[in-house]
């Protein structure tokens, strides 16, 4: 990326084409003075919606009221124990009704939430804590085995350690003691641990002392750190993202302006799959649908949709938010596909490319199309997504739709000037959801933010006259077949239709000749398919040189939290020469 920048390369000098798609009512930009913080933004929304349902979880409710006052009671537990404004507090929970409790405590108290992935092995949470410089973690007992391993050389002090079942149940906590029972005794799912027991504190115990204690207001403003979110490490170690309240407030406003007339005074519950340390669901699910009084369903482990599917035998939903492997898996499971989905009002996908087949195949089972989206850790994440009219039928078009408010999107080619409208390149964005760059990294922010804000995504873009973007790839996932480009979406998608494939993966291999071969992983249906089979399939949609030389079957594919799956694993396991 070139960091020389010209004054026409400005946003206020740059023609939004992509206006005139917006929906009746979704302003061009949006007021970013709305709110100083999302402290201010959390109480407006639990003081208006106080008697409404916020949260559901295993077959318990909680109400806005009831979580206002767990969230007023641990942030002064915190205050109490010694964290201030600044400080860095790590969070290691699926979704539970204790992340929105910790995560709103902690931005109460003008902490830094820093998110952590249950499944992350010791040494990725000691490099995120060690980085990081978090002396306070919030952690699922589950994962106390991997937290003692990785807690040396780390500036931990505190550890507020809490169970499956401490927040279900009444006063007494029967279901949740049971629960937590079963999961620990019968299921074997807490690794036995050892942690410096002076570190220790249960959550039942810190919410129970913070009850009896004032919180003190703290005054945070819109630069304020309000998350370091750290990205997935595909590229060597893994950094974080410096969120600012301004970041997430913007997100916040821009989605919540492309959605909200949309939807009626009634209250929408939304189901949400994806974990909410996840940047994804984080602002969508837990923070937007906040803003909409909404009701939320979480699910804990999105994998095990047999379970899900039982917890969702008594639920109806109007909205659902996933990844297309995860709309791919739902669709697998028949109880779900039997489900009444006539109170389905919005499907909207991320965090990977969507199928076209899987797409199709949603609208055909639920009557509901999906919305794809497009956003990035860097930025907070909304960056674009498909105008959202649910008076009309949703079409898949593959497109991930025009710039939400306030945001600039420009295609960059190799040699750092702009692209023309129709030509492809690296996709930039300029926007008040755009981070302040990677903590403590200031040379690999330097990569990736120009000195006028535009941020390069790394992925390759196209956006035509009608200002909608279609995503070819990410350029460090592009496949050189002598001399070619080839987009591993491309042949994916074309693979994703044999009706025999379930999921399917294509890398580039090292080939002598050739630079590189394409080789696919695929997931099949069918004992029975063959790789000549696929081979064949491919000849009818793709020229000669992106048909796949080598086809693998496995019987599953590597993948992140989300369900995205992750291509760099695959290519680390090949041999670095093929003849």
């Amino acid at each position: 990326m070139s960091n020389t920048v010209t004054v026409s390369d400005l946003p206020e000098k740059h023609e939004r084409i992509w206006l005139s798609a917006y929906v009746d009512g979704v302003p061009a930009d949006i007021d970013l003075g709305t709110y100083d913080s999302i402290n201010q933004y959390f109480d407006e929304c639990v003081e208006k919606y106080r008697e409404r349902i916020a949260l559901v979880s295993i077959g318990t409710q909680l109400s806005y009221a009831g979580l206002a006052e767990k969230v007023d009671a641990f942030a002064a537990y915190l205050q109490s124990v010694g964290v201030k404004k600044g400080d860095r507090v790590a969070i290691m929970l699926p979704n539970l009704f204790q992340y929105p409790i910790t995560l709103f405590a902690v931005l109460k108290v003008g902490g830094v939430v820093v998110n952590v992935n249950p499944l992350y092995t010791a040494r990725e949470l000691a490099h995120q804590l060690k980085d990081s410089g978090a002396e306070t973690i919030v952690i699922l007992e589950n994962f106390a085995q991997t937290l003692e391993h990785a807690l040396p050389g780390t500036a931990i002090k505190r550890i507020i350690l809490t169970e499956i079942g401490d927040l279900l149940g009444g006063a007494l906590n029967l279901k949740g003691r049971a629960l937590s029972f079963a999961v620990r005794h019968v299921q074997k799912m807490v690794p036995p641990h050892k942690l410096p027991r002076a570190m220790v504190t249960r959550l039942r115990a810190a919410l129970k002392a913070g009850s009896t204690l004032p919180y003190q207001p703290v005054r945070v403003i819109q630069d304020d750190l309000a998350f370091l979110q750290y990205t997935g490490g595909t590229t060597g170690v893994a950094k974080g993202a410096m969120l600012t309240n301004r970041n997430i407030i913007a997100n916040l406003l821009q989605a919540k302006a492309w959605a909200e007339g949309q939807l009626t005074d009634e209250i929408e519950t939304v189901l949400t799959p994806l974990p909410m340390y996840h940047i994804y669901s984080l602002t969508v699910n837990c923070l937007i649908f906040l803003g909409l009084g909404g009701r939320n369903i979480l699910i804990a482990n999105p994998r095990d949709t047999k379970r899900m599917t039982l917890i969702l035998r008594k639920e109806q939903f109007s909205g659902i938010t996933a990844v297309s492997t995860l709309f791919a898996s739902f669709l697998e499971n028949e109880e779900f596909c039997r489900r009444d989905f006539r109170p389905l009002k919005l499907a909207m996908a991320g965090g990977m490319a969507m199928s076209r087949t899987v797409a199709e195949k949603w609208k055909k089972v639920t009557g509901v199309g999906v919305v794809e989206g497009y956003g990035l850790t860097e930025c907070s994440p909304i960056v674009t997504i498909n105008p959202v009219d649910i008076s009309k039928p949703v079409e898949f078009n593959g497109s991930i739709g025009v710039p939400v408010p306030s945001t600039y999107v420009r295609m960059r080619r190799e040699d750092g000037s702009w692209a023309a409208t129709g030509e492809s390149g690296e996709l930039c964005v300029h926007g008040p959801q755009v981070m302040l760059g990677y903590w403590q990294r200031p040379e690999e922010t330097a990569r990736v933010l120009d000195e006028h804000g535009w941020l390069a995504t790394g992925d390759v873009g196209v956006m035509d006259e009608q200002g909608y973007i279609r995503l070819i790839d990410r350029k460090k996932d592009m496949i050189l077949v002598s001399g070619f480009n080839v987009f591993p979406n491309e042949v994916e998608e074309v693979i994703m239709s044999h009706p025999d494939v379930l999921e399917v993966a294509a890398i580039g291999v090292p080939d002598e000749i050739a630079g590189e071969r394409i080789k696919v992983f695929v997931v099949s249906r069918n004992p029975q398919l063959t790789a000549e089979e696929i081979i064949a399939h491919c000849r009818t949609g793709l020229t000669g040189y992106k048909i796949p030389r080598m086809v693998e079957f496995r019987d599953d594919l590597p993948k992140s939290i989300v369900g995205k799956i992750l291509r760099r694993e695959l290519r680390e396991q090949q041999p670095q020469s093929s003849h």
